[in-house]
């Protein structure tokens, strides 16, 4: 049987109060589902609203052959034009992947209907994963015990240093890599605009976008394991 794969994009399209547009970033969202497909994994996509999903403006010119695959598959497409609404998803995945772009930080993070699919897939012994932004949602997951789900757990982000290298510390609601040292998380770093992917188990976390491909061949790899 083909695995099951979820990608959550966000449905958040304003940047704080900067009057700037942001959303999920495209290669974050590209390269994973086209790895995906690629392994022959049925792979749905989801968001916190459900419909048309928004890319950051900023993310769509990118020159990257996932980017260019997946803009040209029409049901890749189709599925980012109508994604699945959070809430209204009950069945079991074998996956689910968190793609980032800020505007994560202000919809996914505080998403229960999120936190309650990613605690209750990692606690069946399903693979668990999000690249760049995505991780910040799982600073709100708890395992079964109640605590943080990342607390004592080799993971990795966008690191504090590349979002102060976007200008971006003060616009954002929280840092994530500070916020999973808070929660006991043992957090791990590249240089900045490297491809950096730590797996712990079946949490796998990619630190920016350039880890984007190499978190989603971590998360089959997890699979494989399984």
């Amino acid at each position: 049987m083909p695995h099951k794969i979820l990608i959550v994009v966000t449905s958040h399209a304003a940047l704080g109060t900067t009057g700037k547009l942001t959303g999920f970033w495209l290669e974050e969202l590209a390269a994973p589902y086209m790895v995906f497909a690629g392994s022959g994994a049925h792979v749905d996509i989801a968001s916190p609203k459900g419909g048309k999903a928004p890319a950051d403006p900023k993310s769509t010119d990118s020159a990257s052959p996932e980017v260019k695959a997946f803009t040209a598959d029409a049901d890749a497409q189709a599925k980012l034009g109508d994604t699945r609404k959070l809430s209204e998803i009950t069945e079991h995945y074998d996956a689910v992947f968190v793609a980032g772009g800020h505007g994560v930080m202000w919809d996914l993070t505080g998403d229960p209907d999120l936190a309650r699919l990613l605690g209750d897939h990692h606690a069946r012994g399903a693979v668990v994963a999000a690249v760049c932004h995505g991780p910040a949602a799982l600073a709100q997951v708890v395992d079964r015990s109640g605590d943080p789900l990342v607390k004592g757990r080799r993971v990795t982000s966008f690191s504090d240093e590349e979002e102060a290298a976007v200008g971006l510390t003060q616009v954002v609601p929280f840092l994530i890599e500070s916020t999973f040292k808070a929660q006991g998380g043992h957090y791990e770093r590249a240089a900045m605009w490297q491809s950096h992917v730590v797996r712990d188990g079946r949490l796998i976390t990619g630190q920016n976008p350039a880890s984007s491909k190499a978190a989603a061949e971590e998360t089959l790899r997890a699979l494989g394991a399984g």
